[in-house]
């Protein structure tokens, strides 16, 4: 029986010679079968070598059986005599290979000029180098033993025949797209239709022409003619017409789906390194986009399924707060509100009475702008009291998102506390508060008066002495610190006293901060909220949501594990006050008063009161060192001095509640089945809002050195008729 040897040639048929043998050890099997993935596995374990072929389409598999039948690359052979020769099937004895089942050569072989197969070294797989073969060529399978069977991944040909059949004109279209960028030409479509499809090479004056027609009575689409010689030699440059945004897509989609968070450069690094043409960001960008969107639902689905989603807060976390409303008269997005009922509970019964407000402005198709009310533990970690989503920013919303804070106080509690409450009181901001919160004391968040200065001043060691003269305890520190400053620019003092120190300084300020000057919240939930930011916003709210769960139990499971009386923060501030203490004497006038000699100075302690002349131990809630030098020379245990926020057992009440989870949205219908108000919420429908993000990549804010402290040129915009921006950057509402 003839041997044969296996090459490629250059039509990418695999044909065998009659020449060089291929020798095989004994009672070896051959098999040649198909599956959907290019392998060559040369095993040593189950005595047999199996060249298996298929081409991964993303439209369709094709039946592996009929495969087989209709090319007859079906072959089973098991020798019973050592050194037998294969022998295949066929007339021709030659492999042709069909647009789904192609054969193409991975890293581990190479191609020579001849377009001849050659098996370079691989120790792992047991094939010998080409030194151990014989003088006629022949390939020697020696019996060492395989450790690994190994997988030859070939990438495919995609050659083309007549009588090639495909589902329908999409698939038959997407097989020609992939095959033009896997030989690298481009294809210029002449006509596509339900029934016709016709193409050639956009090369000019290449012969290359394909033609595939329905047939008759049957949906499937067939090659008819094709002449598919090139004599235009490919695409010279690295892009490739082709390449879609869904051929992207497609190409991406299993990524990430394992990978939601693969940047577009990383898509194109893939797809340079996989099929060797270089697209542009944006195809990359737009790729990802659709596959996410199909992953995740569409943005406008999401305020469509606003109504819905907030009947599932509601009906999985009970006492929760969640409603959405529109436009009266087109039932477009305006407002959001959102708060879980363990974050109400955690913030009446454990939090601090402190509340910063913050916005981060949403990257969302839409815009908006999410609005944030934050507590503060008793461990000074953030506590995320309620969340508001408005179609912009204005005095309006913020007042709408102050009424609906109170209302959620005003319920839950009888004698609410008087709030601190921090923000950077723009007056949409203060008028809200005036108007809801009257008897809270409202001052101005640090990071954001001091960003202000900066701007201003650009002077860094201007902006140390403004946080020094805020973090100051007495009035006589604070004005030494303003006199500093003075000293450096009067500009920047006077700028200073222009701002009342009672909003800022806390020598002046009347609340109780602990400490906080700042809200900060927004820069905290940096991570996190910044990633949400530009999901749709049911998916928005589930990642806040989720995170928030997350946080409830990881610190409940933290604090199970304290065993101190105080939050550790306030252990460690209790310690160092305790160690300052030991060197100041105590004189005691009754069983109340006290007077604290030190290095420092003279301060009387009223432990009855529990205040201090140095006033720390009122502003911070836990007694400061002449405090504690007091209590300690009267036997007192420091720990029932403090604010009952800083014990542990209150931080455990704080995250003593759970968040709980929310089904997925294809469950909503059949859950709220039965349900009266959830069947009428079904019918309520929310349309997105009017403002559309501006089309391009957004610009990102870079200020060069040499430009900082120069007067800015005020632009207006020809869109609105506004101040500040740039017809092109406008997101006004339409």
């Amino acid at each position: 029986m003839a041997s044969h040897e296996l090459m490629i040639s250059k039509n990418h048929n695999v044909g065998l010679s009659q020449n060089p043998k291929v020798v095989l050890g004994h009672n070896h099997n051959v098999t040649m079968a198909q599956n959907h993935e290019h392998d060559v596995v040369l095993t040593r374990d189950s005595e047999e070598m199996v060249l298996s072929q298929s081409h991964d389409d993303d439209d369709q598999e094709d039946d592996g059986d009929e495969y087989e039948q209709e090319n007859g690359l079906s072959v089973e052979q098991k020798p019973e005599n050592e050194g037998q020769e294969l022998s295949l099937p066929g007339e021709t004895e030659e492999l042709d290979v069909s647009e789904h089942n192609e054969l193409a050569v991975s890293g581990n072989q190479e191609l020579d000029e001849n377009m001849e197969l050659a098996i370079v070294q691989n120790e792992e797989m047991g094939i010998v180098p080409a030194d151990d073969m014989d003088a006629e060529g022949q390939l020697l399978l020696t019996s060492t033993p395989v450790l690994q069977a190994r997988t030859l991944a070939i990438s495919p040909n995609f050659e083309l025949h007549v009588g090639q059949e495909f589902a329908d004109v999409k698939s038959c279209r997407r097989a020609l797209r992939d095959t033009a960028i896997a030989l690298h030409f481009e294809m210029q479509t002449i006509k596509s239709d339900k029934t016709r499809f016709t193409a050639k090479c956009a090369a000019e004056g290449c012969p290359w022409r394909i033609h595939a027609a329905k047939l008759p009575g049957v949906p499937t689409f067939t090659i008819r003619t094709i002449h598919d010689n090139h004599t235009c030699g490919g695409i010279s440059h690295l892009g490739h017409q082709q390449a879609s945004v869904q051929w992207v897509a497609n190409s991406v989609e299993q990524r990430l789906r394992e990978n939601p968070n693969c940047k577009p450069k990383e898509i194109l690094e893939e797809i340079h390194r996989a099929h060797g043409i270089t697209l542009s960001y944006k195809q990359a960008w737009r790729g990802k986009e659709r596959i996410m969107a199909a992953m995740r639902g569409s943005f406008e689905e999401g305020y469509r399924l606003l109504p819905q989603y907030c009947e599932q807060v509601k009906r999985t976390n009970p006492g929760s707060i969640a409603s959405v409303y529109g436009s009266p008269s087109d039932n477009c997005f305006q407002r959001l509100f959102i708060s879980f009922q363990a974050s109400i509970y955690g913030f009446l019964n454990a939090c601090r009475p402190l509340l910063g407000l913050d916005r981060t402005f949403l990257k969302s198709k839409y815009l908006g702008t999410l609005l944030l009310a934050t507590g503060f533990d008793g461990d000074g970690g953030l506590f995320p009291l309620a969340f508001g989503v408005v179609d912009e920013e204005n005095d309006d919303n913020w007042m709408w998102f102050l009424s609906e804070l109170h209302n959620l106080l005003e319920i839950n509690t009888e004698n609410m506390p008087r709030l601190t409450i921090l923000s950077d009181r723009q007056k949409g901001i203060v008028d809200g508060v005036e108007a809801n919160f009257p008897t809270a004391f409202h001052g101005f968040c640090m990071r954001h008066l001091s960003e202000s200065f900066r701007k201003e001043f650009n002077n860094t060691m201007l902006v140390n002495l403004l946080w020094e003269a805020a973090h100051a305890l007495t009035v006589i520190e604070f004005e030494a610190k303003i006199l500093e400053i003075e000293e450096i620019s009067q500009d920047a003092a006077y700028w200073i006293r222009r701002v009342p120190p009672r909003l800022w300084a806390t020598a002046y300020f009347e609340g109780t901060r602990f400490g906080h000057l700042t809200a900060n919240i927004v820069e905290q939930l940096n991570t996190w909220i910044l990633e949400a930011s530009g999901l749709p916003i049911i998916q928005m709210m589930e990642c806040i949501r989720r995170q928030l769960m997350t946080w409830f139990n990881e610190r409940r499971e933290t604090s199970m594990q304290w065993t101190t009386i105080l939050v550790p923060t306030a252990e460690r501030r209790v310690a160092e006050a305790l160690e300052r203490a030991r060197t100041y004497q105590v004189l005691r006038a009754n069983e109340a008063e006290f007077e604290v000699i030190s290095h420092e100075g003279t301060n009387i302690v009223d432990i009855r009161n529990r205040c201090c002349l140095c006033r720390g131990w009122q502003l911070y809630g836990l007694p400061c060192a002449h405090a504690v030098a007091a209590l300690l020379s009267c036997r007192q245990n420091v720990h029932r001095f403090t604010e009952s926020c800083f014990t542990v057992a209150t931080y455990r009440k704080t995250y003593s509640q759970t968040i709980h989870p929310i089904p997925d949205k294809t469950l909503w219908k059949e859950l709220s089945e039965g349900n009266a108000n959830d069947s009428n919420v079904g019918e309520t429908i929310i349309n997105p809002p009017k403002s559309l993000r501006p089309p391009g990549r957004p610009r990102k804010k870079r200020v060069r050195a040499e430009d900082r402290g120069r007067v800015k040129r005020v632009v207006h915009c020809s869109r609105c008729n506004q101040t500040g921006h740039f017809r092109t950057t406008c997101a006004a509402p339409i």
